[in-house]
C-alpha cells in the first residue's frame, strides 16, 4: 500500500461545490475543508489527468473568514459544504460564482449588482429527504443525508439546517426506524413543513406491519408530527397519522395561504422565499393595467403575488398535479385575474393560445437547465422587462447572453440570494430590459 502523498498549498479560489482550489506543478487540486487565502497541508485523495482531489489535514495560515461548524457531523455530511466559512463570506463567494459565470459564459456584465438578500442560515430548511440504512455491523439504522463521497449515508444525531422540528430529533428518528421489523424495507424519509405543520414522509418497499404502523403514529403523535406513507411512486403517498393532516404556507406579499402536498416543489427556505418574491415583484414592476407571463410557475408562488398588483396573470408549469393545486388555491384565495395552462415548457409552445397572448412582462424560474428552450418562441415584442429567478450561475449567464444577443434586452440587474446556506448551491435573480 503506497503511503498518502501530503503537499503544503496556497489556495487561491473556492470551486463551484466549495472546495479550495490550488495549483501544484501545473495541475490543479480541488481540496475538501480549504478555504481561499489558506495555506494548508493537504493530502491527496484521488488522482486524475487533469487535476487532483485532496483532504486538508492541517491548516498552517488560516483565512481570516474561517469560522468553527457549529455542527458536529460536518466535513462528514455531505448536506453542507461551507459550514467553516462565515456566512457573509460564503454569499460573497456566490456573488463572485455568478460574476464569473456571466463573464465567461454569457460573456455579459450587469448594469448594477443587487445586494445580496439573506437571512437566518440555522434551521432553515424545509423541505428535504433522508436516507436511511440498517448497518448490521452496528446493529442499528442510520439516518442522515449521504456522506461526502455519496456511498454512505452520514451517521447523525442532530442536523442544525433542516427546520428544528426534524433536525433536533435525527436521533430520535433513527431509533423508531431501527425498531421497526420492516425497518430494511425503508430507503427515505421526505421532510415536508408548512407553516403550521411539519410531516415525515416513510417510502418503503414492502407493506408495512400492524406493530410498525402503530409505532409510527405513536411518534408523530408523541413529537407533533404528522406521518405519511409512500409505498410506490410519488401517486401512492397517503397519511397515516392524522387522517387529514393539512400542509399549507402563507406569502405575506399576496396576503394568500397556498395549500400542497407533501412531495409538492416548494422553496426550501421560507424566510428567503418572501424575501425573495417581494425582491422580484419590486424589480418587475407590475402595473394594474398590465398583462404578465409566469413561466414554471409551479403552486403560483410568484403568480399570486403578480395577480395582486396587475391586471391580470398567466401561470404555466408542466407538472398537471401542480397546476390542479394552484387552480384550488386560486379559488380558495378568491383570487380571479390568473389562468393557468399545462405544458412541457422545455418544447415549442409558439401555436398554443396562452403563448400568443400579448405579455406586457414575465417572470421565470426554471429548473437548472435553464431556459434556453423558452426564448425560441418567446418574449415577443411587446415584451419590455423580464425577471429571471435562476437555481444555477451556468444557465442563468448562458440564458443571459441569448436574451442580450438575440432578443435586444439589457442586463439591467442582478444578484445573489442566500437560500441555501452553508452549502454551494448559488440561487440568483436578474433583471433584463429592452
Amino acid at each position: 500500500m503506497k503511503a498518502p502523498i501530503t503537499l503544503e498549498l496556497d489556495i487561491t479560489d473556492l470551486s463551484h461545490d466549495g472546495r479550495g482550489v490550488a495549483h501544484h506543478e501545473g495541475k490543479a487540486v480541488f481540496v475538501r475543508g480549504a478555504l481561499a487565502g489558506e495555506r494548508v497541508a493537504a493530502r491527496i485523495t484521488q488522482r486524475h489527468r487533469h487535476y487532483d482531489d485532496a483532504q486538508v489535514d492541517a491548516v498552517l495560515s488560516a483565512s481570516p473568514d474561517r469560522v468553527e461548524p457549529r455542527c458536529p457531523h460536518f466535513g462528514l455530511c455531505g448536506g453542507c459544504a461551507l459550514q467553516h466559512l462565515a456566512p457573509a463570506a460564503q454569499i460573497a463567494a456566490k456573488q463572485r460564482v455568478l460574476a464569473e459565470n456571466f463573464e465567461r459564459i454569457g460573456h455579459v456584465t450587469p448594469k448594477r449588482w443587487l445586494e445580496p438578500l439573506t437571512s437566518a442560515v440555522w434551521g432553515y430548511r424545509r423541505k428535504g429527504r433522508l436516507s436511511v440504512k440498517y448497518v448490521d455491523k452496528k446493529g442499528r439504522a442510520l439516518v442522515g443525508f449521504r456522506e461526502e463521497n455519496g456511498r454512505y449515508v452520514a451517521d447523525l444525531t442532530r442536523c442544525e439546517v433542516l427546520t428544528p422540528g426534524v433536525g433536533e430529533r435525527i436521533e430520535a428518528i433513527a431509533q423508531l426506524v431501527g425498531g421497526l421489523q420492516g425497518v430494511r424495507e425503508i430507503p427515505q424519509i421526505e421532510i415536508a413543513a408548512g407553516d403550521d405543520t411539519t410531516a415525515l414522509i416513510f417510502r418503503h418497499l414492502q407493506p408495512l406491519s400492524d406493530g410498525d404502523r402503530t409505532a409510527l403514529i405513536a411518534f408523530g403523535q408523541a413529537h407533533g408530527l404528522a406521518i405519511y406513507l409512500q409505498p410506490g411512486g410519488n401517486d401512492s403517498v397517503h397519511p397515516l397519522w392524522p387522517e387529514q393532516p393539512r400542509l399549507a404556507f402563507r406569502i405575506d406579499a399576496a396576503d394568500v395561504e397556498l395549500e400542497f402536498r407533501p412531495l409538492d416543489f416548494i422553496q426550501v427556505n421560507s424566510a428567503m422565499n418572501e424575501a425573495m418574491i417581494g425582491h422580484a415583484l419590486a424589480l418587475l414592476d407590475p402595473q394594474p393595467a398590465e398583462r404578465v407571463l409566469d413561466l414554471f410557475c409551479g403552486l403560483g408562488n410568484f403568480t399570486f403575488p403578480l395577480a395582486r398588483r396587475s391586471a391580470h396573470v398567466v401561470g404555466v408549469e408542466g407538472e398537471h398535479g401542480l397546476v390542479q393545486r394552484a387552480k384550488e388555491n386560486a379559488e380558495r384565495n378568491g383570487i380571479a385575474n390568473v389562468e393557468y395552462h399545462v405544458a412541457n415548457l422545455l418544447e415549442d409552445q409558439r401555436d398554443t393560445p396562452w403563448a400568443r397572448q400579448r405579455f406586457d412582462k414575465i417572470l421565470l424560474d426554471p429548473p437548472r437547465s435553464g431556459a434556453a428552450a423558452v426564448f425560441d418562441y418567446l418574449p415577443k415584442k411587446d415584451c419590455g422587462r423580464v425577471v429571471y429567478v435562476s437555481c444555477h450561475p451556468a444557465s442563468l449567464a448562458r440564458d443571459a447572453g441569448i436574451l442580450v444577443d438575440r432578443h435586444g434586452f439589457k442586463l439591467k440587474a442582478a444578484g445573489v440570494m442566500d437560500m441555501f446556506p452553508h452549502t454551494a448551491h448559488v440561487e440568483s435573480i436578474a433583471l433584463f430590459e429592452r
